[in-house]
C-alpha cells in the first residue's frame, strides 16, 4: 500500500506554485492513469478532479479521491457537468484536469504576476478548459502530446517528479501515515 498525499498538499507545503516540468509530469501520469481507469471500467472515472482529490503516492504513481469525496470541487467542474450525460464524462474530466493544472501554477501568486508557462504547456491547458465540450482536447489528445513533450525535452518519466513532490510534503509534516481514502486507481504502472 502506498502512501499518498493530494495535490493541496504539495502546494501548501511549498507555499508557491509549481514548475512547469513538475506540471508536465502530473499531466502525463494523471492522462495515463485516467486512460487506464477509463479503457477497465469508464463508470468508475470520476468526473471532476481537483487540487484536493488529486493523490500523488511516494512511489510516484497518481490516483483519485472518488466521485463526491473531496471539497471545493465546484471551481473545477466542467460546464457540463450540470447535464450529467455519461457520454460526456471523459471531457469534463479533461476539463477539471486542466483546471486544476492551471490553478497549480497560478497558486499564491500576485494578481500583478504573470503566470509563467511554455507556450506549449499553456495552449494545452487553455485547449483542455474549452467551455464547449466538444471542442475541448480528447484524453488520448493529452496523453499523446505529453509523451511528445516529454521525448523531445528529454525528462525523466513522471514518477521522479511525482515522488519527489509527495516525499516533500511527507518530509515536511514528518507523516508517513496513510490517509484513509476511497480510490481510484487503475493499479500497476510502470516505474521507470
Amino acid at each position: 500500500m502506498s502512501t499518498f498525499v493530494t495535490l493541496a498538499e504539495v502546494l501548501e507545503s511549498r507555499g508557491a506554485p509549481l514548475e512547469e516540468d513538475e506540471v508536465w509530469a502530473l499531466l502525463l501520469g494523471a492522462a495515463e492513469t485516467l486512460i487506464s481507469i477509463s479503457s477497465k471500467d469508464p463508470g468508475n472515472m470520476c468526473c471532476v478532479i481537483s487540487p484536493g482529490s488529486m493523490l500523488l503516492s511516494a512511489v510516484g504513481s497518481i490516483a483519485f479521491k472518488s466521485c463526491g469525496r473531496a471539497e471545493d470541487m465546484s471551481s473545477f467542474a466542467s460546464p457540463e457537468m450540470s447535464q450529467s450525460n455519461p457520454s460526456f464524462r471523459r471531457q469534463m474530466v479533461v476539463y477539471s484536469l486542466g483546471m486544476t493544472l492551471y490553478w497549480t501554477v497560478d497558486y499564491h501568486l500576485p494578481q500583478n504576476q504573470p503566470i509563467r508557462l511554455s507556450d506549449s504547456l499553456n495552449s494545452l491547458l487553455l485547449s483542455m478548459c474549452e467551455d464547449v465540450a466538444h471542442k475541448r482536447v480528447n484524453l488520448l489528445t493529452v496523453l499523446e502530446t505529453c509523451e511528445q513533450h516529454h521525448k523531445t525535452t528529454v525528462l525523466p518519466r513522471p514518477q521522479k517528479a511525482i515522488r519527489q513532490m509527495a516525499e516533500d510534503v511527507l518530509q515536511v509534516t514528518g507523516s508517513w501515515v496513510v490517509s484513509h481514502f476511497t480510490i481510484c486507481d487503475p493499479g500497476p504502472q510502470n516505474q521507470s
